[in-house]
């Protein structure tokens, strides 16, 4: 084994081309990278929703939320089931276990609903299953609003305009239009009339779907011309629909115009999406999984100042939210402190070694070992965060110790007269089982942390990865380029440097104080055991004893609040009280920045008429005197005030996601 060192020795091309191959793989796999916060943790979670229209909570519940939540019950590995039936709406949440894949998951779920829709309602819309893992998440929220427009023409210009840019850019995965109107013809009907008539609703939808259909009815073929013949038969506009006939009795008529009324207006009205009190439509941008997240949305600010230039005066964007903002400060802060942490490995390589031929050995190992590290990250899928950039940070101080191990040697046959190519040779040889032997220590330290199970496990398994390959990568390195750098630069010097000189007195008395100490140890060495033992039990009381969490709450500027009001409130009832919400945020909270809410949404499964979610965007911490806690603080304590309904304040974990929907 020992001749792949020496190997490395006599060939040196060879040697300095397997160093720069690294390097090449390692920027190739940094460049296929995605950039996140933290690696993701959240467990696979499928929603199942199913929108029967009209039918009641019970009816829900028993004709669609029991048959699917009985079929879905047979897959495999769920850790929980969550079912809520509301008027109009079913939906199911099952959350799987983490050694579950979500895609595999995802069909079983499909599989199995499959095979009961032919048991569910006629009337009812076919089951909708949905993935919901920490990718699907937004990463950037875009508002648009007017003061002249409505919500319908906002709806259409998010569509047309904002959806339609941001959707080519490279790494979206899905856009989401939140506060959407959409355009429908609303027939409201006189119920007095229709008892006159002795019409019912349903003789009303049955004329729909008699007369509003347009089917194919083939061509005209003439000796030398054919023509496709189109029947006229869909009705598009109100006064369309008000001439409707209802019903026939010979030649008495009765058009729909003599029960009711056609008008052009927004399908749902039972739901709105506000920025600080004004209405609003937005885009929510998702991206695709393992994708460069900081990359995309800056494309989307830059094609976002394009469409400013063309959109009319009244039009006014905003930022609801960006989630980078978070990963750009924790990636920025550890990016500082690998810098820092390279120089500091660098300034004590030198000052222990005072000669910069044998300190710049073993400090080109470090690139060389990090740069090839990403090349692994890239094979194993993982993502450039916080965690595995704190794993290079930590390997920094690891991957140098083989190589000043191996020039050490090198050096110290130097300065006994050897010439350097046989001392590479021979010290290489001496040192090399040491090395492998201290590699595989280490690795043997933080490998096992990819056999943890649970969020832990997750969390930890590309920081230990990240360390294990690192190590690998270094100890290559420091048996090949090391020595054949060490047998090319290192020389024996007659005399030493100043430095050198000058400090050469205190390394004697530090190393003589090393020795004095370690005699008296051996005199007492009996007392090893009972200073582990109680190193030990102080270890297990301070462990015990402190408080103990996945990630402590950082200040995100960020505050999410849920209301609930009474069972039966309308959606008038709980858009007032989110309007009283906004007026005392905007004049109590000073911190405020923005406010973003959403009455009566139908994006969670616990979301229904008499619910509405508050997202409260603070100053940056530097710009304010109080903390987010505080402001949550004061938040909980004065809402009770508002006994209308009730409301929970929450603050955005650092760590995974809340998955309460918009707006968290």
């Amino acid at each position: 084994m020992s001749s792949l060192s020496q190997t490395s020795i006599f060939r040196p091309v060879l040697t300095i081309v397997m160093s720069i191959t690294i390097v090449l793989f390692g920027v190739i796999g940094f460049t296929y990278l995605g950039i996140r916060e933290y690696p993701s943790i959240d467990p696979p979670i499928i929603n199942v929703s199913t929108s029967y229209i009209g039918a009641n909570a019970d009816v829900v519940e028993s004709q669609i939320t029991e048959p699917l939540e009985e079929a879905i019950n047979g897959v495999g590995g769920i850790r929980s089931l969550v079912s809520v039936s509301r008027d109009g709406r079913s939906t199911i949440t099952v959350e799987f276990d983490l050694s579950v894949d979500l895609e595999a998951a995802a069909n079983d779920v499909r599989d199995k609903v499959s095979q009961v829709v032919g048991n569910l309602p006629s009337d009812a819309e076919p089951p909708v299953v949905a993935k919901a893992d920490a990718d699907s998440e937004p990463v950037i929220f875009i508002t648009i609003r007017s003061e002249k427009r409505p919500i319908l023409d906002l709806t259409r210009i998010a569509k047309d305009v904002f959806k339609e840019r941001f959707q080519t850019i490279n790494g979206v995965s899905e856009i989401y239009i939140w506060g959407e109107k959409r355009y429908s013809m609303r027939l409201w009907m006189n119920p007095a009339r229709l008892s006159a008539y002795g019409l019912t609703p349903l003789d009303v939808q049955e004329a729909l779907r008699r007369q509003n259909v347009e089917l194919p009815t083939g061509r005209i073929e003439g000796n030398e011309t054919e023509l496709s013949i189109r029947t006229m038969g869909q009705i598009s506009t109100p006064a369309q629909f008000n001439d409707l006939i209802i019903k026939q009795e010979g030649e008495n008529i009765v058009r729909f115009s003599d029960i009711g009324k056609a008008e052009l207006g927004p399908q749902n009205l039972r739901t709105s999406l506000k920025r600080d009190g004004a209405p609003c439509v937005g885009n929510a941008i998702v991206t695709q999984p393992g994708t460069n997240q900081v990359a995309i949305v800056d494309e989307v600010y830059a094609r976002l100042e394009q469409i400013k230039k063309d959109l009319p005066q009244d039009i006014e964007v905003g930022i609801g939210f960006d989630q980078t903002i978070y990963v750009r400060a924790s990636i920025k802060e550890v990016e500082e402190t690998i810098l820092t942490a390279f120089v500091l490995v660098t300034l004590v390589i030198f000052l222990f070694l005072r000669d910069w031929r044998t300190s710049f050995i073993p400090v080109i190992t470090i690139p060389v070992s990090l740069i090839g590290t990403f090349f692994i990250m890239y094979l194993a899928g993982f993502s450039i965060n916080v965690l595995t950039l704190l794993g290079i940070v930590l390997a920094i101080g690891l991957v140098v110790d083989d190589a000043i191990v191996m020039m050490e040697n090198i050096y110290s046959r130097i300065e006994k007269g050897e010439a350097p190519l046989e001392a590479g040779v021979k010290g290489a040889s001496e040192i090399f089982f040491a090395v492998i032997a201290t590699t595989v220590a280490l690795v043997a330290v933080f490998l096992p942390i990819i056999f943890l199970r649970g969020q832990t496990g997750r969390l930890f398994v590309e920081f230990g990865l990240v360390i294990g390959g690192s190590v690998v990568i270094s100890s290559f390195v420091a048996l090949t380029l090391t020595p054949m750098l060490s047998s090319r630069i290192l020389k024996r010097r007659e005399r030493q440097n100043w430095f050198y000189r000058v400090s050469e007195p205190f390394f004697v008395w530090l190393n003589r104080g090393y020795a004095q100490s370690l005699l008296v140890f051996m005199k007492m060495r009996l007392l090893i055991w009972p200073l582990i033992l109680g190193l030990g039990a102080l270890i297990y009381i301070w462990g015990t004893t402190l408080p103990s969490e996945v990630a402590p709450l950082e200040d995100r500027s960020i505050l999410r609040l849920s209301a609930t009001g009474p069972e039966g409130a309308t959606f008038e009832y709980m858009d007032a009280y989110m309007k009283q919400l906004i007026q005392y945020a905007q004049k109590e909270i000073p911190e405020t920045e923005g406010i973003i809410t959403v009455t009566s949404p139908g994006f969670s499964a616990s979301s229904s008429v008499n619910s509405g979610f508050m997202r409260l965007r603070l100053l940056a911490p530097e710009k304010r005197l109080r903390t987010q806690r505080e402001v949550a603080a004061q938040l909980s304590k004065d809402l009770p005030r508002f006994t209308d309904a009730k409301v929970n304040v929450f603050q955005t974990p650092t760590i995974g996601s809340g998955r309460a929907g918009l707006p968290h």
